[in-house]
């Protein structure tokens, strides 16, 4: 699904059955259950083990999932030792699952989403969606395009502005 996504749209257990067609490529091919909307299921305990992980390892660098300004600031943060110092520091893989999750999980607790595995036309990763399931977020889409786009800064106005597109009921 996303830039560093942990399953693409072709990792799934069994063949999805649809042929592509003469001159189609398969790998454009949709599974009979796409219809062009994303699909969300609820999680596992693999992705509830997944989150959480990511979760401590946030904490342990000391962001606060609840403060927008914390994740951005230690976003911009691993993004420049890893930019500037010529890889040092954690890779890609590893800043961006840290901060994808963070972010999504400040989006369940601000806004009206809840945690799911999202399948849509480009794959299955984590996702957050709203009790009508009209929007999809996908976090790990939302980090790792800025990430190779070298950006900064962007946390904060970004997320926010998500949280108030579907905010939580008081």
């Amino acid at each position: 699904m996303g830039l560093f996504s942990r399953k693409g749209k072709d990792d799934t257990d069994e063949p999805s059955g649809v042929e592509p067609a003469v001159g189609e490529d398969s790998d454009d091919a949709l599974g009979p259950d796409l219809t062009g909307r994303p699909v969300a299921v609820p999680l596992g305990d693999e992705e509830r083990a997944r989150i959480a992980s990511a979760l401590e390892h946030a904490a342990a660098d000391g962001v606060d999932v609840d403060d927008l300004a914390s994740i951005g600031a230690h976003y911009d943060s691993a993004y420049r030792r890893w930019a500037d110092e010529g890889g040092s520091g954690e890779g890609p893989d590893v800043v961006v699952e840290t901060y994808a999750v963070a972010i999504g999980e400040h989006l369940a607790r601000h806004s009206a989403r809840d945690w799911a595995i999202v399948t849509d036309v480009f794959g299955t990763d984590l996702g957050l969606v709203a009790a009508r399931a009209d929007t999809v977020v996908v976090p790990h889409n939302l980090v790792g395009a800025r990430w190779m786009r070298g950006e900064t800064g962007w946390i904060p106005g970004v997320v926010s502005h998500l949280a108030g597109i579907r905010p939580r009921s008081r």
